[in-house]
């Protein structure tokens, strides 16, 4: 893990003067891809279909993984249209799209799925009853919400990092006190989620600590740190996230396009990454295909639907997921 260390010390490990510095030709600062100028196009309402159907047919698939992905999908860009289908993804057989649906069902506050709720939190599975905890304190019945204490201690690091994550959501700055004792967990994706919850609630020991990892030598850190610290969509930390636009390594430059269109501007948008994300379309590699879509969702300029309508058709059915959310969150933002 990099430190900073303060300019002089820096300058006398190099071996570089104060009076010589004045001598030396400084770098030159990389840039992003400058982005094209913005052109006022109107919703694409076929694309805009497709998209629809592309999660409808994730959501009834056999995938374990499509489907949690098209849930949250649903949640984010479908809230009022597929509501059946995130309840009845309550009864899955899979645990990953019970735990998509039950955090969904709780984000978007059904109260009829209370019943199926309540038997969630007996779930075989941590992660699931720990989502099921979060929904009903959603909707008001805090009967379980201290169980939480506990699955932040359980054996399973997946339940813990759960635990973490809704604690975060809920809101409730008392929690700070259980995040604090888990910010020494012994598995580090526990304590990037452990960081992230704490920065939610306001804790800029948990902002510091992602800041730290955006510069660490693994770029999924990299990418982690970033998306985490993003999450509350504070500005504050845009510079924090600029810095690489420009990493050597796509994916996390694909990320950080991502997080600056989330963080938007005065403006009411970012598109300083939008170069970035054209690179990404090109590349043979699904995955950066795929990062890219979700960054031109966030950044939400309509002129990005031709390249959605080719990722939207992809061979690989994480990118066009990811086209298919990203169009409709396109679509989201100029309709309000």
């Amino acid at each position: 893990m990099k430190r900073i260390l303060p300019t002089l010390l820096m300058l006398a490990i190099l071996g570089c003067h104060g009076p010589e510095l004045g001598q030396k030709e400084l770098p030159m600062v990389r840039q992003p891809p400058k982005p094209p100028e913005k052109r006022d196009v109107p919703v694409d309402e076929a694309l805009k279909s497709d998209a629809k159907q592309e999660i409808a047919k994730a959501m009834a698939g056999h995938d374990p993984v499509l489907k949690a992905h098209a849930i949250e999908a649903s949640q984010q860009v479908l809230p009022d249209e597929n509501q059946n289908d995130i309840w009845a993804a309550m009864k899955d057989t899979d645990p990953l799209v019970r735990f998509a649906a039950v955090m969904a069902v709780g984000q978007l506050k059904i109260a009829d799925a209370k019943p199926e709720l309540l038997e969630k939190v007996d779930d075989p599975d941590g992660s699931v009853r720990v989502a099921a905890v979060y929904a009903l304190h959603r909707l008001g019945d805090f009967r379980y919400s201290h169980d939480l204490e506990r699955y932040a201690q359980d054996l399973d690091a997946q339940v813990r990092g759960n635990a973490a994550f809704v604690l975060g959501l809920l809101g409730d700055p008392s929690a700070l006190n259980i995040l604090s004792s888990m910010q020494r967990d012994k598995n580090a994706a526990v304590r990037m989620q452990v960081a992230e919850s704490m920065w939610r609630l306001g804790s800029t020991a948990g902002r510091d600590t992602l800041i730290v990892l955006t510069s660490s030598r693994f770029p999924d850190d990299q990418m982690a740190a970033m998306m985490s610290l993003g999450a509350p969509g504070d500005p504050s930390i845009r510079q924090s996230i600029r810095a690489n636009l420009t990493s050597d390594y796509l994916e996390v430059a694909l990320v950080a396009a991502r997080v600056m269109g989330q963080l938007g501007t005065e403006k009411g948008y970012n598109q300083e990454g939008y170069g970035v994300a054209i690179t990404g379309v090109k590349s043979p590699d699904p995955r950066r295909r795929a990062l890219a879509a979700l960054a031109f969702g966030s950044i939400g300029r309509l002129d990005a639907q031709p390249y959605l309508a080719k990722l939207i058709k992809d061979d690989n059915p994480e990118v066009r997921i990811a086209a298919a959310t990203a169009e409709l969150q396109i679509v989201r933002q100029a309709e309000k």
